[in-house]
C-alpha cells in the first residue's frame, strides 16, 4: 500500500473531514477540532490522504514555516555547529529557514504499512523539487514514543534539553535528500 492508492489533498474551510482515528487523542483532536482554524488563521496548511472507497480520512499532516536558530539555552554548540559546518561559509547566519511538520498521523487501521515513511519522503520531495521558497530544513517536535521513527527517516535531535519533556525538538536536513 503507497499514497498512489489514495485521495490526496490540502483542508480547506469547507472541507468535509472522513472519519479519522489513530492511537493518539491529541491528533484525533486536532483535525477535527483545530486544522481548519489554523487554516483560516494562516498558521498552518493540512494535508489529507483519504480511501475514497471506504470513506475515511487514512492520514493527515500539517505545515508550517519555521526556522533553525542558535540558543545556548536549548541547543549545544556542537548541534549549532555540526548544522553550520554544511553551510559554505559565505552564506552562514544565525538562522536558517525551515518548514515545521505540525502534525503528521496515521489511521489506526494503515499503521505499521509503511505510509509515515511514504508522507516524509513526499514531503521532502515536494519541498526539494518545488523550490518555490527557500527552505533548508524540517523540523518537527516528535512525541518520545515516536523519536525512534522520526531518527529513522533521517532526522536528527536539535537539542538534549528536552530529554524529559513529552515532545523533542528534531530537524533533517534537505541537503541530504536525493
Amino acid at each position: 500500500m503507497t499514497l498512489k492508492d489514495f485521495k490526496f489533498y490540502k483542508l480547506g474551510l469547507d472541507t468535509d473531514i472522513k472519519p479519522f482515528k489513530c492511537s493518539d487523542e491529541d491528533l484525533n483532536g486536532f483535525l477535527v477540532d483545530d486544522a481548519k482554524n489554523y487554516f483560516k488563521e494562516l498558521l498552518a496548511s493540512t494535508y489529507i490522504i483519504e480511501d475514497i472507497h471506504l470513506q475515511k480520512t487514512v492520514a493527515y499532516f500539517s505545515l508550517l514555516n519555521d526556522s533553525i536558530s542558535f540558543n545556548a539555552d536549548t541547543m549545544a554548540k556542537s548541534t549549532w555547529n555540526r548544522i553550520n559546518r554544511k553551510i559554505p561559509n559565505g552564506k552562514r547566519r544565525g538562522h536558517y529557514p525551515a518548514l515545521k511538520i505540525g502534525r503528521l498521523a496515521v489511521g489506526e487501521d494503515y499503521a505499521g504499512q509503511g505510509l509515515g515513511s511514504d508522507i516524509l519522503e513526499f514531503i521532502k520531495y515536494m519541498i526539494v523539487n518545488d523550490k518555490r521558497y527557500g527552505c533548508r530544513f524540517l523540523t518537527l517536535d516528535a512525541y518520545q514514543n515516536a523519536v525512534p521513527f522520526y531518527e529513522k527517516c533521517g532526522f536528527k535531535l536539535l537539542s538534549s534539553t528536552d530529554e524529559d519533556d513529552p515532545t523533542r525538538s528534531m530537524y533533517y536536513d534537505l541537503k541530504n535528500f536525493d
